[in-house]
C-alpha cells in the first residue's frame, strides 16, 4: 500500500512520522522528569513545556518538509516524468534542470542520459527505417492485390468483428452502416447465413472446403453471394474466418426480369397464335363459306395477326433492354482498349494510327477489342490506305470511330465476320452477341471531310480524372485483432482496446443554461493505431444564435451551420460511429454533458466507458502540473497547427496523438487495464472543474 503512494506523499508521511515520534519522545521525557521531581505543583509547568515543545517540533518539521518538498521531492517527480516522456516518446529536447538546482548533479546527469538516449534512438530509428521500408513495400504489394480483387474480402475474428476489409468490401457495405476495423460484422450483414456457414465448417473440420454463403445486408437492399473459409488454427472454434462477397442483386434482378419476359412471351403469343390457327383451320374446313362469314373470319385473322405483331415488337424491345444485363462489365480505360487492339494486330500489314481521350468506358474491354480487331481486319482487306482508330466523349457515353480513305466496307462482309464466335474463351458467343450485350451496333457513315467511317457508340463513360461516386479508400487490416483474447472490457489491456477520441465546439460553456454543440469530430484508435481512414466530422445546427465571443474562438458562425443537421441527426450518426468503443476526450465531462442532455432526441444512450486525458495526465505528471490540452501537447511533443486549434477535428487529433503517447507511460507505471485507468483517474477528479 505504501509503495503505491507517490513520492511526495511518501515524503510527507515520513516527515509526519518524525514529528509524531519527536512529540512522543518529548512528552515521554518530560513525564519521566516530572515523576522524579514528584511534586504536583510543577505538573502544569511540565504540560505547558511539553505542548510548546511539541508545537515547536511540529512547526519545524513542517517547515523542513515544505522546503524538502519544494526543492527535492517535487523536482525529483518532475525529472522522473520528464525522463518517462523521453523514454516513451520522440521528445528530444533537453531537460530543464533549473527546478533541480538543489539536487546537485542529478539534473545535468538526467540531461546527459537524455542526450545519450536521443543518440541511441537515432541509430535505432535508422535501422528501423530500413526494415520499415521493406515492410512498407510488402504492404504496398498487399494493398495492390487487395485493391485489384474484384470481390469484397472480409477477415473476421471468432466473435465476428472485422480485422480486414478491402476496397470492394467498403464499396459494397458502406451505405449499410459503419465499416472498419474492430466493428461488428452483423451491423452490416444478416447474422443467420453467416453463423450457419461457420457452423457447417466447424462440423466438417479444418480440412473442409470453403462454404458457400448467400446473405443480405441488414437493410435488405442487397443480396450478396460468396464463400467462407476458416483460418488455420489448433482450435477452430476460436479462430476467425475469411469471407468473400460479391453483389448479386443485379444478377438476380436480371435473371428474374428475363424469367418474367419469357413468361410474358408465352402468355402474349399463345392466345393470338391459337386464334390464328383456329381461324385458318375454319377457313380450310369450309371452302364454300359465304362471303360475309368468310370476311368476318378474315377480319378476325387480321386482328389477331396485328395483336401478335404488336406483342412481338413490344417483347423484342423489352428483350433488347435486358440484353446486356448478364454480360460482365467493368470500367476500362480508353487507352487500354486501344493498346489491346494494337497488341492483337501486332505484326500485321494493317497501318493503324490511334487517338483516345482520357476516358473510362463501362464495357467488356476484351470483347470490344475483339470486335474492333474484326472491323479493322475487314477494312484492311479492301483498302491499302492507313486506318485511324479514335475514342472520344459523346454526352454521357463515348464513340469509337474507325476512319479510312477509299471504298466503303460491304456490311454483309462485316456481318458475316461478327456472326462468328469470339476468340478468348467466350464459347459460342459471337461478336454480334457482344454488341447486343452492350446495347449497341456498328454502322457505316462518312466524316465531315468525306472519308469512310465505322462508328460504334457506347452508352456509359466518364472522364478518367472525374470523381467517382464509389471512390475507394485504402484497404484496412490489423491481424493482431485475430489474437486478441476475449474477456470483460475493463480487464483488457489498454493497448488492445478500440477508442473513439472526440471533441466538440459549442456556443458556450454552460449546457445547463442552453448552450449547444456547433461541431463534433472524432477519430478511431484500434490496437494502438490511429485509423486515418475512419474519421467523423460534422457541423451541427445549434437551434440558437452563435455568440460572437464563441465564433472568435472556434471560427464557426451562424451562416456555416445554417444547413447543418440538428443534434438529433448528427448525434445519432456519432453514436453509431462510437459503437463498442471506449470514448476519450480532454475534460470529458464537459463534452459528455452536451451529448447526454440530447440522448432522448438522438434516440440512444451514450453508455460507453469514458477516459479523460486530463486525469491521465495528472496520473503521470502529478496534480501540481498544468493539464490543459496545450500544456499536455507541449509536454509530449505534439504539434497542433494554429489553424487546427479550437476546431473539433484538430483538437481531437491532438488529443488522440497525446493519448497514444501516454499509453506506454501508463503501462510502465502499472496502469495496464481499463479498470486500472479508472481507479487512478478517480483520484484526480477535482481537477476537472479547473481545466479547459
Amino acid at each position: 500500500m505504501f509503495e503505491q503512494r507517490s513520492l511526495r506523499v511518501r515524503i510527507f508521511l515520513f516527515f509526519a512520522l518524525i514529528a509524531l515520534a519527536g512529540s512522543a519522545a518529548i512528552v515521554a521525557a518530560l513525564f519521566i522528569g516530572w515523576q522524579r521531581i514528584g511534586t504536583t505543583a510543577t505538573i502544569s509547568a511540565f504540560v505547558v513545556a511539553a505542548a510548546l515543545a511539541c508545537f515547536a517540533l511540529t512547526g519545524l518539521t513542517a517547515w523542513v518538509w515544505l522546503l524538502f518538498d519544494e526543492n527535492v521531492a517535487k523536482p525529483v517527480q518532475t525529472l522522473a516524468a520528464a525522463l518517462r516522456v523521453r523514454a516513451h516518446t520522440d521528445v528530444g529536447q533537453a531537460i530543464d534542470s533549473k527546478p533541480a538546482r538543489y539536487l546537485g548533479d542529478l539534473g545535468p546527469a538526467c540531461d546527459a542520459v537524455t542526450a545519450s538516449l536521443v543518440d541511441t534512438r537515432t541509430e535505432l530509428a535508422e535501422a528501423v527505417a530500413r526494415e520499415t521500408a521493406r515492410i512498407a513495400e510488402e504492404k504496398t504489394r498487399l494493398e495492390a492485390v487487395l485493391r485489384d480483387v474484384q470481390v469484397g474480402v472480409l477477415l473476421c475474428t471468432a466473435d465476428h468483428r472485422i480485422a480486414l476489409c478491402n476496397d470492394q468490401a467498403v464499396v459494397l457495405l458502406r451505405d449499410v452502416g459503419e465499416i472498419g476495423l474492430d466493428r461488428p460484422l452483423f451491423n452490416l450483414l444478416r447474422e443467420g447465413p453467416i453463423q450457419h456457414a461457420r457452423a457447417r465448417l466447424l462440423r466438417a473440420g479444418r480440412a473442409a472446403p470453403a462454404a458457400s454463403v448467400l446473405c443480405t445486408t441488414q437493410d435488405g437492399s442487397r443480396v450478396l453471394q460468396g464463400a467462407m473459409r476458416l483460418l488455420g488454427s489448433e482450435a477452430p472454434e476460436s479462430t476467425g474466418y475469411v469471407l468473400t462477397l460479391r453483389d448479386t442483386t443485379e444478377d438476380i434482378a436480371a435473371h428474374a426480369a428475363r424469367e418474367r419476359l419469357l413468361h410474358e412471351v408465352f402468355e402474349r403469343t399463345r392466345r393470338p397464335a391459337a386464334n390464328i390457327s383456329a381461324t385458318l383451320d375454319a377457313l380450310a374446313a369450309a371452302p364454300d363459306l359465304g362471303t360475309t362469314a368468310r370476311k368476318k373470319l378474315q377480319d378476325a385473322l387480321a386482328g389477331e395477326t396485328q395483336d401478335l405483331a404488336r406483342a412481338v415488337t413490344e417483347l423484342g424491345t423489352a428483350a433488347d433492354a435486358t440484353a446486356g444485363s448478364w454480360w460482365p462489365m467493368a470500367e476500362v480505360a480508353a487507352s487500354d482498349l486501344i493498346d489491346s487492339v494494337e497488341a492483337r494486330l501486332a505484326g500485321d500489314a494493317a497501318s493503324l494510327s490511334t487517338e483516345s481521350s482520357p476516358l473510362l468506358l463501362r464495357c467488356d474491354g476484351f470483347a470490344l477489342a475483339l470486335v474492333i480487331e474484326t472491323a479493322v481486319r475487314a477494312v484492311a482487306e479492301i483498302v491499302a490506305t492507313p486506318l485511324r482508330l479514335t475514342i472520344g466523349k459523346d454526352g454521357n457515353g463515348a464513340v469509337i470511330d474507325l476512319i479510312w480513305t477509299g471504298q466503303p466496307l460491304p456490311m454483309s462482309r462485316l456481318d458475316a465476320l461478327l456472326a462468328a464466335p469470339l476468340a478468348g474463351g467466350y464459347g459460342e458467343q459471337s461478336g454480334r452477341d457482344a454488341l447486343d450485350s452492350h446495347g449497341t451496333d456498328i454502322w457505316p457513315g462518312h466524316t465531315d471531310d468525306g472519308r469512310q467511317r465505322l462508328r460504334l457508340p457506347l452508352h456509359a463513360a466518364r472522364a478518367e480524372t472525374a470523381s467517382h461516386p464509389a471512390a475507394l479508400r485504402p484497404a484496412l487490416w490489423d491481424f493482431d485483432l485475430l489474437a486478441r483474447p476475449p474477456g470483460p472490457l475493463e480487464n483488457r489491456l489498454l493497448t488492445s482496446l478500440t477508442y473513439v477520441v472526440f471533441d466538440t465546439e459549442t456556443t458556450g460553456l454552460e449546457p445547463e443554461n442552453g448552450d449547444e454543440i456547433v461541431q463534433i469530430a472524432a477519430l478511431r484508435i484500434v490496437n494502438g493505431q490511429l485509423q486515418d481512414g475512419e474519421a467523423f466530422e460534422s457541423l451541427v445546427h445549434p437551434g440558437r444564435p452563435i455568440p460572437a465571443s464563441s465564433t472568435a474562438i472556434h471560427g464557426i458562425d451562424d451562416s456555416m451551420v445554417a444547413k447543418a443537421p440538428p443534434i438529433s441527426e448528427a448525434g445519432s450518426r456519432f453514436h453509431s460511429f462510437c459503437e463498442d468503443a471506449v470514448l476519450v476526450a480532454h475534460n470529458a465531462p464537459f463534452d459528455m454533458a452536451f451529448l447526454r442532455r440530447h440522448e432522448r432526441a438522438i434516440g440512444a444512450r451514450f453508455e460507453n466507458p469514458v477516459l479523460d486525458t486530463v486525469l491521465l495526465s495528472a496520473t503521470l505528471f502529478g496534480q501540481s502540473d498544468v493539464h490543459t490540452l496545450d500544456a499536455l501537447s507541449d509536454r509530449l511533443g505534439v504539434d497542433i497547427p494554429a489553424a487546427a486549434r479550437h476546431t473539433a477535428l484538430g483538437d481531437a487529433r491532438a488529443t488522440a496523438t497525446a493519448f497514444l503517447k501516454m499509453l506506454p507511460m501508463l503501462e510502465e507505471t502499472g496502469i495496464t487495464t481499463l479498470s486500472n485507468a479508472f481507479e487512478e483517474s478517480r483520484k484526480h477528479k477535482r481537477l476537472l472543474t479547473t481545466v479547459e
